[in-house]
């Protein structure tokens, strides 16, 4: 199984994430967000997780493009998540440019909304979230989508499940689904924003405990 944490901004918390072999920390350039970035702290966390085995993802939600390009120069970024709704021209600009790999958000409230999954091309990973309210942020919202909607649906690339996962309902997810990856974010906060290694590390002691 895959992990990421989402939303990460403190170098304690990557601390947390490497000691239970998360694999990706995102780091989230969305202004509207109370887990939003700067490019100079995100910096502070890509050079300090040199010496770590996890990676980082740069989140963007339809970020204006030459900004985003900006970022993953200036983070060598080899890894980004795409969290709005970009096109696949946005995408095949991103890959023409880069050697990177692309998370895509798919928002999920129904199974009509699942239609798109194998049409989007150039991409290496898919992300499947609760589907926001229009007053509602695009993630970390600690809301989950009704996850039997997936079952029985070919997916042809490795996936991501998120939305709402915490520590009463992790165990169910492989019981549900069967994902390649887990993507956390609220379940491991101790407010708004503020992640938690005690929570972290009882989410994954609970998943780990057969």
């Amino acid at each position: 199984m895959i992990f990421k944490i989402c939303g990460l901004r403190e170098k304690d918390s990557l601390i947390g994430c490497e000691a239970n072999n998360v694999d990706f920390f995102g780091m989230i350039f969305y202004k509207k967000s109370p887990r939003n970035i700067s490019r100079d702290k995100a910096k502070e966390l890509v050079e300090f997780s040199k010496n770590l085995a996890i990676k980082p993802v740069g989140v963007f939600v339809n970020h204006e493009i030459s900004d985003l390009k900006d970022i993953i120069r200036f983070l060598n970024l080899k890894f980004i998540q795409l969290h709005g709704d970009e096109n696949q021209s946005y995408i095949n600009e991103i890959k023409n440019e880069f050697e990177l790999k692309i998370i895509k958000k798919i928002s999920i409230k129904n199974q009509s909304d699942l239609d798109e999954i194998n049409d989007i091309k150039n991409i290496d990973y898919l992300l499947f979230d609760y589907k926001p309210k229009i007053n509602e942020l695009p993630g970390g919202n600690a809301k989950s989508f009704d996850w039997n909607l997936l079952n029985g649906v070919t997916i042809k690339l490795p996936w991501f499940i998120s939305g709402g996962i915490n520590k009463s309902n992790i165990k169910n997810i492989q019981k549900t689904i069967n994902p390649d990856g887990i993507d956390l974010s609220s379940g491991v906060e101790q407010s708004l924003g503020i992640k938690s290694n005690k929570k972290i590390n009882n989410l994954f002691k609970l998943f780990n405990d057969n």
